[in-house]
């Protein structure tokens, strides 16, 4: 018996993993963000005889699937961008999910049989997080304004909290029969944020310290991975926020992962996480679309027609919801950055205000807190709208998913914000403090080292031209020796780590982003790379093409 259930998970995992890869490969084919094209194949899937039928675990989306992506998200984010944009993304994160989860509770008692405000409200809890995976995607691939999509991606890094208490508050008055009091809320989000945050920076600053220790790949990438797990299960046994707990331990180790990554652990983990990230977004959506067949089940009091009306209609209401408060909360963000805070900022466009009330995309976490909600009451009665409001969920998932997603680029184009070229000046400027700097290490070195004149010649010569045209010409004569290029080697390491720093320093300034000190750093970690795969060649004549081959690549 024991085997063949291991024969089954396996048949499971193999069912998931070859249609992530078919529906990323068609995703890639057609153009089309890989979670719509994922959730109408699980949509498709359902309906194929004999296909396993794969039920959604809660545990599974807030334990397995959740933690390493909120991870991933918080450290590909730009703390700067983030801190930045905060005002905003609160009034997103928080005010739009309040407004949300008020409004349901108090429309849905008005359009949807057997509903009072208390469900509503637990309706309203389940669907206010969205999920920016599939917008964000689009808005990369069409060129919309860096802006919007940090503001979106801080949405989303954020909300998942915010949502997760209002479901919490909904499921005490429903079993306790009592109504949460405003400063309850407040202290229980104060808690859930502090607590959470705390535990996230403390993780932090403890995997930090183990890191500064340890120098081989595959443990610190096994490492990295272990992080978002027992962060998050450490936050959730303290009944602290395990969302914010993720996001906050990933924020400080990506700024942090500078001082303790070295170039071959930093390529590594990107690689495993790239994929990780992948398979566990396809698998989220991918099971999104096989539920149908669980979420029609339990309902048995609504004929299609109405089920289709009430699906609509309340996908619409959501959408409407997001809509109405993007303008006001769009302007009193504006008004606290300009008056409160002195930022020099436009006011936001109704354009752009337009397509960040457009991307409210629900995701499976909207799923499994729905499918989470009792099946009893406190009085031990079954809780009769349970299943119209995983329906109502799954609904609004595929609405905003397909219609939205599917819309969303005709939209971005039509309003003028494809294509959008933002300055690149900020990028210009760090290249050129770097490129100087580099120069004037080599001045130094050169003093010091005067058996080798000619490679420090040779490199300040390529970095000068680098300098003033930013490109990666350049020329190097093919007549050195092995002792040349072992010189040549460890000179040319001293640029990179001195490229490197002063990268880091100009984002610890202030000066750069994170987002443009990891391109930098992907740069020079490839560029290393390359050195330490010459320098460990055997022959002679090899040594010379390597020489010849990292030179032309212009440190």
């Amino acid at each position: 018996m024991q085997n063949e259930s291991i024969q089954a998970l396996e048949i499971i995992f193999l069912f998931f993993m070859v249609f992530i890869v078919v529906f990323g490969l068609l995703a890639r084919k057609l153009k089309t963000p890989y979670p719509i094209i994922m959730v109408i194949g699980g949509l498709l899937l359902s309906f194929v005889p004999r296909i396993p039928k794969i039920g959604l675990n809660p545990d599974l989306v807030f334990f397995v699937i959740l933690p390493p992506l909120l991870y991933s998200a918080a450290w590909q984010t730009s703390w700067r961008s983030f801190s930045r944009n905060l005002v905003s993304i609160f009034m997103l994160a928080v005010g739009l999910v309040t407004f949300t989860v008020l409004g349901v509770a108090q429309l849905a008692p008005l359009v949807l049989r057997g509903f009072d405000w208390r469900m509503g409200f637990l309706l309203g809890g389940a669907v206010a997080t969205t999920d920016a995976i599939a917008a964000t995607s689009i808005a990369r691939r069409l060129g919309l304004p860096r802006s919007i999509v940090d503001v979106l991606e801080g949405e989303s890094l954020v909300n998942d909290a915010s949502g997760l208490l209002a479901l919490e508050l909904g499921i005490a008055m429903l079993l306790q029969d009592k109504t949460p009091t405003v400063g309850f809320a407040l202290a229980r989000l104060a808690y859930l944020t502090l607590a959470g945050l705390a535990v996230g920076l403390l993780g932090g600053v403890i995997v930090h310290w183990i890191e500064d220790r340890i120098e081989d790949g595959p443990i610190e990438t096994a490492i990295s991975i272990l992080i978002p797990y027992a962060t998050y299960l450490v936050a959730e046994q303290i009944h602290a926020s395990g969302v914010l707990a993720v996001v906050a331990i990933g924020f400080y180790l990506s700024r942090e992962s500078s001082h303790f990554f070295s170039a071959n652990v930093r390529l590594q983990a990107w690689a495993v996480w790239e994929t990780l990230e992948f398979v566990l977004n396809g698998l989220a959506f991918v099971l999104i679309g096989l539920q149908l067949p669980y979420v029609l089940q339990g309902i048995h009091d609504y004929s299609r027609t109405s089920l289709i009306l009430y699906g609509a209609g309340f996908s619409a209401m959501v959408i409407l919801l997001r809509l109405i408060w993007i303008y006001p909360g769009a302007r009193f963000s504006y008004f606290i950055r300009q008056h409160i805070l002195h930022h020099k900022e436009s006011v936001p466009s109704l354009r752009r205000m337009f397509v960040v009330g457009w991307t409210g995309m629900r995701g499976v976490i909207a799923l499994a807190a729905a499918i989470a909600l009792p099946q009893t009451l406190s009085d031990g009665t079954p809780f009769a709208q349970r299943n119209l409001i995983i329906f109502l969920t799954f609904s609004v998932i595929l609405v905003t998913l397909i219609l939205q997603g599917l819309t969303l680029p005709k939209l971005i184009r039509s309003l003028g914000l494809a294509g959008v070229t933002e300055s690149n000046e900020e990028e210009q400027a760090a290249r050129r403090v770097i490129l100087e700097s580099a120069l004037s290490y080599l001045d130094e070195a050169r003093e010091k080292d005067p058996d080798h004149f000619g490679i420090y010649d040779d490199l300040a010569q390529h970095t000068r031209h680098h300098l003033t045209t930013l490109s990666q010409d350049g020329d190097v004569g093919e007549d050195s020796n092995l002792g040349e290029y072992s010189r040549y080697v460890d000179v040319a390491r001293g640029v990179i780590r001195n490229k490197r720093s002063t990268a880091v320093r100009l984002r610890n300034e202030g000066k750069i982003d994170d987002a443009l000190l990891r391109q930098i750093e992907r740069e020079l970690d490839l560029n290393e790379l390359r050195l330490d795969g010459g320098k460990r060649t055997d022959q002679l004549q090899e040594s010379r093409r390597a020489f010849h081959d990292h030179s032309r690549s212009q440190l």
